[in-house]
């Protein structure tokens, strides 16, 4: 006789697979009427029994107001992507693509050489970016991209789409999924019809859903979800872009039926074109599409920018223009003291949003498209994915308005501007207050000092009551003066005072970083801690020697020369050393070379529970191993953990050497 619990689980997995052929494969397999009976069925149940399965249907309809959304750490950073405008950007962005596959190639002839490139062509969706964490087959976490390191945990929000499953048949591990929320244009239009307040587009109704702390209305909207990518996998690995997209689809996943495949760059700009003809032909919105190199091998030599990977493109839509009225310009100070002209226009819709802030750049940007004498003229304003859309130029060229004046003195502080170039500058570093402010908020920021809970709400109430106007200054202040500040009680002040001690010990890389060094990035400042190795070298280097680094030319090395001979800056830097900043390299321990795993190329698969696979990576580089991703004749030993796949069956139909015993691979590395 079947009990409640077992009746229970028959139901929600009947229940799952319906929604599976209904919301994912389109393809309805009971009427309305049965899957009614199914779901009454299963909610007479669980009020009978007082519980409700973890992965039920009845979870998804939205429960209680939420307080707050809490952070929630990507166990794999979601990464940007960098931008083709037009199809010379996409031939630029596959030109360096095949240079660095041939450099790598060259640089490693003992290795099995890189592929010629092919590629996957995608839809990017105009929505809002899910990461979804799933343990042993459940649904755990789900989160915005945030910053791409930590977002919003929204898991409540994301069980009302129906579409994303509760449970995968994948149950060997931990996985996270990339994918986007949409709200289809169809599911938008018929919304609108009966609601109280209309939405004014599906990507604003889809975001705007997704992090509404009510879940019900997120429920209400009846959302969509695609997905495209597995960011972190633990017990399965993917040696194509298709194996990985097939892996998608065997777990239930919603993956969009426009992905296709192409040899050549030359196929994938006709497949471009072909979307851009048929994007008003779809019940979603997407902005562009996604060019990506299919051999995950390659993926891995080609790696990352600060912000982007070097094997992927978003291929951008023609931006969409429109005219509104020039009404006025302010002009913002930024923390380099750099003056940025804003311009206020006549609200106006545009690409789904109400523009009414647009950027005009500098002054040279103001006097090369003739705004110098436009203000309450008629302008061509266009938006192309932008935060701030760009004014391109008057509507009608001969009509005159009244004129854009330039500051002479700065907006904040009063200070005479300085003219480098096209930009105006304010030169009073210590005392204009949101050049300090955003000075300071970025060197208490997450990639350099870190400084836990610094806000620029904090920057601008200590900057107000604290006089502090340099960042060495937070590292004099003490617990005296920070209780007596509004909203400072004694937890918070030693709250920030631990964080600031704790911050001392950031890596040389993050120092650079948090100084704000003119034109350097994260890139840079840790191609600068890695090559000169302490700080003491890099503020003696000659610009000539600057040079010569990788990717630094000749503005960039005059930037950092002429900053650490700024006695502003160079004063800063003194005070902070003096107060405890180290500032020290990340010293790499020379590798071994007497170890089993010297000289030998190594491949890590599945699930090693003693420790992760990155440790393992750093405890074989460190006994002078070569990771690679994949298997090839030229692999020399596969460390094989739990659930290994695919390539340890590669291995030992090569023949391979394979420690499939983690204890005997502990033993070897501390041999």
């Amino acid at each position: 006789m079947t009990t409640a619990m077992e009746r229970m689980h028959e139901l929600v997995a009947l229940i799952e697979q319906h929604n599976y052929n209904y919301y994912t494969l389109d393809n309805p397999t009971v009427s309305d009427q049965e899957y009614d009976a199914l779901y009454d069925e299963l909610v007479k149940l669980e009020r009978e029994t007082g519980t409700a399965l973890e992965d039920s249907p009845t979870q998804r309809v939205g429960g209680d107001i939420l307080k707050g959304f809490d952070p929630h750490k990507h166990r794999a950073r979601l990464w940007s992507l960098d931008k083709a405008q037009d199809m010379e950007d996409l031939i630029a962005w596959n030109t360096r693509v095949r240079k660095a596959i041939t450099d790598y190639n060259t640089k490693n002839p003992t290795l099995e050489p890189l592929p010629e490139p092919s590629y996957a062509v995608e839809l990017k969706f105009d929505g809002l970016t899910l990461n979804l964490t799933y343990d042993s087959g459940r649904l755990v976490q789900a989160s915005t991209r945030g910053n791409g390191v930590v977002g919003e945990g929204i898991l409540a929000q994301v069980k009302t789409i129906k579409s994303i499953p509760l449970s995968i048949p994948f149950t060997d591990g931990i996985i996270e999924v990339q994918g986007e929320g949409i709200m289809n244009l169809s599911v938008l239009e018929a919304y609108n019809k009966t609601a109280a307040e209309p939405l004014k587009n599906a990507r604003n109704a889809a975001a705007g859903a997704l992090r509404n702390q009510n879940p019900r209305i997120t429920a209400e909207r009846k959302l969509n979800a695609f997905f495209y990518n597995v960011g972190f996998a633990d017990g399965v690995d993917f040696d194509s872009h298709q194996e990985m997209i097939q892996f998608l689809r065997d777990n239930r996943f919603k993956v969009n039926p426009y992905i296709s495949y192409w040899q050549t760059i030359e196929e994938v700009q006709t497949e471009l074109e072909r979307i851009t003809s048929i994007r008003n032909d779809l019940d979603f919105l997407i902005d562009g599409a996604v060019v990506k190199l299919t051999d995950m091998r390659t993926r891995e030599a080609l790696g990352y920018t600060d912000k982007f990977p070097r094997w992927a493109v978003a291929f951008k839509f023609e931006a969409e223009e429109t005219t509104t009225i020039l009404e006025s310009v302010s002009w913002e100070v930024g923390r380099t003291g750099k003056i940025t002209p804003v311009a206020r226009v006549e609200a106006v819709e545009l690409a789904g949003v109400t523009v009414s802030n647009c950027t005009l750049n500098n002054i040279g940007d103001i006097e090369r498209k003739n705004l110098k004498h436009a203000l309450g003229t008629r302008v061509f304003i266009r938006r192309s994915n932008d935060v701030i859309p760009e004014i391109l130029g008057k509507a009608d060229e001969e009509e005159i308005g009244a004129e854009i004046v330039s500051p002479t003195s700065c907006p904040a502080c009063g200070t005479p501007l300085e003219q480098r170039g096209a930009h105006l500058f304010c030169n009073n570093k210590l005392g204009c207050r949101p050049q300090t402010v955003g000075r300071i908020t970025h060197f208490a920021s997450r990639d350099a000092m870190d400084i836990e809970s610094f806000s620029i709400m904090t920057a601008e109430q200590l900057f107000d009551e604290c006089e502090v106007r340099d960042p060495a200054d937070l590292y004099e202040l003490d617990y005296d003066r920070l209780i007596k500040l509004d909203r400072f009680g004694d937890k918070k002040a030693k709250k920030l005072l631990d964080a600031l001690e704790q911050s001392k010990s950031r890596s040389l890389a993050s120092f650079l970083f948090a100084l704000g060094i003119p034109n350097t990035g994260k890139a840079t400042t840790k191609m600068l801690a890695d090559h000169f190795g302490n700080l003491a070298s890099i503020r003696q280097a000659e610009v000539e020697e600057l040079i010569g680094l990788p990717d630094v030319g000749g503005i960039v090395a005059e930037s950092i020369y002429n900053f650490f001979r700024d006695p502003v800056s160079a004063a800063s830097v003194d005070r902070m050393l003096a107060l405890g900043i180290k500032a020290e390299s990340e010293q790499a321990v020379p590798a071994r070379t007497d170890s089993i795993f010297s000289g030998k190329t190594v491949v890590l698969t599945g699930t090693l529970t003693a420790m992760g696979r990155d440790e393992a990576a750093k405890k074989l580089e460190a006994l002078g191993a070569k990771i690679s991703g994949s298997v090839s004749k030229k692999t020399d030993i596969v460390v094989a953990g739990e659930s290994a796949g695919s390539k340890l069956t590669k291995a030992r139909d090569l023949g391979i050497t394979v420690i499939d015993d983690e204890n005997e691979f502990i033993r070897l590395l501390n041999e």
